[in-house]
């Protein structure tokens, strides 16, 4: 058995890939990979994933849940365009990679970014603290989580401005309060699905409202809501192993249950991290992500006797960002306290073989 760490694409529930499995051979008779995105079967997928995640995550009304395609990387231009309002202006906290191309996207479309909290001047090490959100802006952007440095919001900041969140690699992984957002968008490969689907959450209100000059038939968030997600052929697989997903989410206790189990899995790696002299963490404390944890090697000369260890031990996807180096355990919702428990053990092997 191997131990999944690796940061995306996600590891997901062994039930979720054996159905998923048996639709692409047999799905009513057809193949999922070849049915119709227009057939009552697949609408009736559509609809109950878009279900599943009002439910999962407690959408209020006036929410659409749409399954869109593109990734968080077009969601940078997706969110931008259609927040976009006649000052053409936007607030966004810099918090790595996924930010920074979020804020190069906003500014390619024609808006003013005003990035008003930042942490790039310790290698993005942190989550930013003591800042003052501009009130001159249309929106206000953030990314949850950040899976290359290993930190996390634990905390929605404060703004009466709409809020847009990208939650690409922690939603569903706690319960979240929706009605604070005017966009909440997240590739799927993560937590919900195999990549192919992009999810957004938006507020009915800010629909159609958009000010931009530039806004192509497939970026205006209003069309894929008028279509229930169905303007163009959506990933049909991608959103049929979602649904299956969400159903096993919801069925074993919901976003409340899996936070109690994610945030179990984080504390015995973080403990193993601070308590054994071989290892030592990069974040701050309060900043620290449940998804992805990133720790060092206090003596490089042990490096390869570790990295022999965990791959023994069937461990894959530990290696760190090149952004970071050392290791990242990625723990998305699937990864269970045993696979968490099996590279603590090697961690404590590393310490007790050196006497």
């Amino acid at each position: 058995m191997k131990h999944n760490f690796g940061a995306g694409p996600c590891i997901l529930p062994q039930v979720v890939f054996k159905e998923a499995a048996e639709a692409i051979v047999d799905f009513n008779g057809l193949s999922i990979l070849e049915i119709s995105h227009r057939s009552p079967e697949f609408v009736a997928v559509m609809e109950e994933a878009q279900s599943l995640v009002k439910k999962a995550l407690n959408v209020p009304d006036g929410y659409s849940v749409l399954f869109l395609q593109g990734g968080a990387s077009l969601g940078f231009t997706i969110a931008s365009l259609n927040m976009m309002r006649d000052t053409k202006k936007a607030g966004y906290i810099n918090t790595g990679a996924w930010a920074k191309g979020a804020i190069g996207e906003a500014k390619a479309v024609g808006i003013d970014v005003n990035v008003f909290a930042s942490s790039e001047d310790n290698n993005f090490g942190h989550i930013p603290k003591g800042y003052t959100v501009p009130t001159d802006v249309d929106y206000i952007h953030y990314t949850s989580n950040n899976t290359i440095f290993g930190t996390q919001f634990h905390a929605i900041p404060e703004t009466s401005l709409p809020l847009v969140c990208d939650m690409s690699s922690d939603i569903f992984s706690k319960p979240v309060d929706v009605s604070k957002f005017d966009i909440i968008y997240a590739g799927a490969q993560k937590n919900l699905g195999p990549a192919g689907a992009t999810l957004f959450i938006v507020k009915d209100s800010i629909l159609g409202k958009s000010t931009s000059e530039f806004m192509p038939k497939y970026l205006n968030l209003k069309n894929h809501a008028d279509k229930g997600s169905m303007l163009n052929t959506p990933p049909v697989f991608s959103v049929y192993a979602a649904m299956l997903n969400l159903r096993d989410l919801v069925a074993n206790g919901g976003v409340e249950a899996v936070e109690v189990r994610n945030q179990a899995k984080a504390e015995a790696l973080y403990s193993e991290i601070d308590n054994n002299p071989s290892f030592k963490g990069t974040v701050p404390v309060e900043d620290r992500s449940n998804m992805n944890i990133t720790f060092l090697l206090n003596d490089e000369a042990d490096k390869d006797a570790f990295d022999k260890l965990w791959n023994n031990a069937e461990i894959v996807g530990l290696k760190g960002h090149r952004s970071v180096g050392g290791y990242r355990a990625s723990m998305y919702n699937a990864l269970t306290i045993e696979s968490v428990q099996v590279l603590t053990s090697v961690m404590s092997e590393l310490t007790r073989s050196k006497g």
